[in-house]
């Protein structure tokens, strides 16, 4: 007899995974690729980083520590809310996690019942919706576009027939680097609160932006949970570790389920954290490379026909209307990664029904690199 296989498993695939394979068995035979494909910074980890590590290690620092992260962490990102955002946040809602990705399952077990339904853009970060789905949650999709700069309004939520139980709301976005305003965040979460409704507000891309910089949604509501990671800005993507911000009714079950999932989060990587927040000068030094790189594109893009580009307020993204050139973006990238050796996600990954449309850029990577792809591009579009 077959034994039994479980249906939270059978979620969507991860394509920009599959992306970032094929790019790499093409490398393996000696080509040289651009890649555009992945969401991470191709700068390393600060130098401040990096010897907080060695001092953990070298002082044998690396056992269990409280399930909720080190209270030199937790009170130093409550001091960055602080002074960053002019927000009092208590160090006790603080909890340290395994990469933004720990945050969002912990904070999906604690606020949400299997069956319930949690609304959020499209196009979205597919994870969002593939972790509801393996929890038995509703993810319903809210189709965004330029007229609301790509981000969810309250009566486009006020608008779903059956109403919704939570709303995800990521600023800036991916794949679209698209924001919020703080007047847009505010009525979202005033919004949220008075028909009770849970908000998730992603904030991993804190620290990109372009011009205004974004507002935390802790400026106008004690009952959000807040998402945020240090493998954006503070460019330690492997070193998996985030946090989230607990409203006081989430705190227990987020603790207790904290524990039993997780244990704690990556010890070295604690200590490590704690010293990104003072290696602010080299940071914002890798915020001016993306700031060139963005320059670039949207001046160079166009020119190899992609003239349908988002503004890319903040993260590292641009979202491209191919429309005009294909309706297969999985098709287009995987040709685009033979003729011109440029690495790209299809957006197919972010929004499963007008995704095949579009594609997803990333400009994380050298500003050489950005000004060699754009050139490519050109070639081969000519």
């Amino acid at each position: 007899m077959p034994l039994r296989l479980s249906r939270r498993g059978a979620v969507s695939p991860f394509i920009v995974m599959d992306v970032m394979r094929a790019a790499r068995e093409r490398e393996a035979d000696g080509e040289r690729l651009i890649h555009m494909e992945v969401g991470q910074p191709a700068t390393s980890a600060p130098g401040e980083v990096i010897d907080a590590a060695k001092r953990a290690l070298d002082e044998n620092r690396i056992g269990y520590t409280d399930f909720i992260g080190i209270a030199p962490l937790r009170d130093r990102i409550a001091r960055h809310y602080r002074e960053t955002h002019g927000v009092a946040v208590d160090p006790g809602s603080i909890v340290a996690t395994m990469g933004a990705s720990g945050a969002f399952i912990l904070s999906f077990l604690a606020a949400f019942e299997a069956g319930d339904r949690v609304a959020l853009a499209s196009p979205g970060y597919p994870a969002y919706r593939n972790m509801l789905a393996a929890l038995g949650v509703e993810a319903v999709e809210l189709p965004v576009g330029p007229e609301t700069n790509f981000q969810p309004t309250p009566d486009m939520v006020a608008s779903l027939e059956g109403g919704v139980d939570g709303l995800i709301v990521a600023s800036p976005s991916n794949p679209t680097g698209a924001m919020v305003t703080a007047e847009e965040l505010k009525a979202l979460c005033d919004y949220c609160d008075q028909e009770g409704i849970r908000l998730v507000s992603d904030e991993i891309y804190h620290g990109i932006t372009y011009g205004e910089p974004a507002a935390t949604a802790l400026r106008f509501t004690d009952k959000a949970v807040v998402v945020n990671s240090f493998s954006k800005y503070f460019s330690m993507t492997g070193w998996r570790i985030g946090w989230l911000a607990a409203p006081e009714d989430l705190r227990l079950s987020i603790g207790h389920l904290a524990q039993n999932l997780f244990i704690c989060a990556p010890t070295v990587s604690q200590f490590a954290a704690v010293a990104a927040f003072d290696a602010m000068e080299t940071l914002d030094g890798y915020l001016r490379s993306y700031a060139e790189n963005r320059r670039i594109l949207l001046a160079e893009l166009p020119k190899a026909g992609f003239d349908k580009l988002t503004s890319a307020d903040g993260a590292f993204y641009i979202y491209a209307d191919v429309g005009h050139m294909t309706d297969d973006s999985e098709a287009f990238c995987k040709a685009m990664l033979a003729g011109a050796g440029v690495a790209a996600t299809p957006g197919i990954d972010f929004d499963l029904r007008r995704g095949r449309r579009f594609i997803r850029f990333c400009f994380a990577r050298s500003t050489e690199d950005m000004i060699e792809a754009a050139e490519r591009l050109k070639r081969w579009r000519a």
